[in-house]
């Protein structure tokens, strides 16, 4: 199977996508960490901000750094909430421009999948952080289709459509993550699973924010007749509604991972 290729420039269609569902996630997952307070944080593959939010809001950080390859998701974040009190600038994963043991922890939100060399993102952010600190992440899991698309591309192999793999599916596994964080020498390694969910008001609300202009599937979706269309709704009301035009409502499921820098 072809794997798809995403585009992420578009900030405000990915807010609407998966800033929910990341806004859901990201304080199970900071509670889990239970971060010392005062803690300088560095923020990898940042996005628009939402996991600096949540540190603001939960970990008391002495400061935050963000980075991203998009400059128009920087430009989002540092516009957002979080952009008065953190630092978000323009980077690769895998050439991280901070001296070594810059930071306390260093984590990446629903992002390790997605990097071209998730092995080397690691070792960087290990070379980063303080002997001792904490390096953690998550993603959705991809593997097992439990990501907020989960139900839109299984809707699609129902009527019919080959679906491309989500990039860095192969990654997206509890076993894989661990396998990744070993590579990178990292010690103490944790793993977690969290659970969210959350509502549509109804189909249409759910099929504006499932399909964004840069993602791959609604390309597929607009390649469709309007009689496939209308076939793919049914199969998704049907699937997450009780009632025909009543609230959509699932689950997703994010694979965590946390160790300690040497």
């Amino acid at each position: 199977m072809t794997e798809a290729r995403i585009d992420f420039a578009d900030a405000d269609a990915y807010e609407r996508f998966m800033g929910r569902w990341s806004r859901a996630v990201a304080p199970h997952f900071l509670r889990w960490m239970a971060p010392a307070r005062g803690a300088r944080w560095l923020d990898v593959g940042c996005g628009t901000g939402i996991l600096a939010e949540a540190l603001l809001e939960l970990c008391e950080p002495a400061a935050i750094h963000g980075i991203d390859p998009s400059a128009a998701q920087i430009e989002q974040a540092s516009l957002g909430p979080a952009g008065a009190r953190a630092q978000f600038g323009q980077a690769d994963a895998c050439r991280l421009p901070f001296p070594d043991a810059s930071f306390d922890a260093t984590a990446s939100a629903l992002v390790l999948n997605f990097v071209a060399d998730p092995l080397q993102a690691l070792r960087e952010m290990r070379r980063v952080t303080v002997p001792g600190g904490q390096i953690a992440g998550y993603v959705w899991d991809f593997q097992r289709d439990l990501s907020p698309s989960g139900p839109l591309r299984r809707a699609l192999r129902l009527v019919g459509v080959d679906v491309p793999a989500i990039p860095g599916t192969a990654h997206s596994s509890i076993e894989a993550l661990r396998d990744l964080f070993e590579a990178a020498g990292l010690q103490s390694i944790q793993t977690a699973i969290f659970d969210v969910r959350l509502a549509y008001v109804d189909l249409d609300d759910f099929w504006r924010a499932q399909t964004p202009g840069y993602s791959p599937t609604t390309r597929i979706i607009n390649a469709m007749t309007a009689a496939e269309r209308r076939r793919l709704r049914r199969v998704v009301q049907d699937a997450l509604s009780a009632e025909p035009g009543g609230r959509i409502e699932y689950s997703a499921r994010a694979n965590a991972i946390r160790a300690r820098a040497s």
